[in-house]
């Protein structure tokens, strides 16, 4: 099995609550290059459950959004994979 070389940056001191381990376990998916947490901010609706959606592409990437509660935090992952196959890991992480 080829090793994964994807990184998680930590350049927030706060992130949502249960999603580090979440995206530490996303780095270990084949095909997951750098996971970067960004921007948090609230929405009105309520999400009791951590999810994690991919949203749009960015330059060698894709955008992903992470909810719980009515919290929300980007999140930037640089891969080569299409993106259903970014949706795949993303559940695979989420178990």
């Amino acid at each position: 099995m080829p090793e994964s070389n994807g990184r998680l940056v930590w350049n927030h001191s706060t992130h949502l609550q249960g999603l580090i381990p979440v995206l530490e376990r996303l780095t270990q998916q084949d095909g997951i290059g750098t996971v970067t947490p960004a921007r948090l901010g609230t929405t009105r609706s309520n999400i009791p459950n951590l999810t994690l959606k991919v949203s749009v592409p960015i330059r060698g990437g894709y955008k992903l959004i992470a909810r719980k509660g009515k919290t929300f935090q980007e999140v930037f992952v640089l891969t080569q994979l299409s993106q259903g196959e970014l949706e795949e890991a993303v559940r695979r992480s989420l178990r």
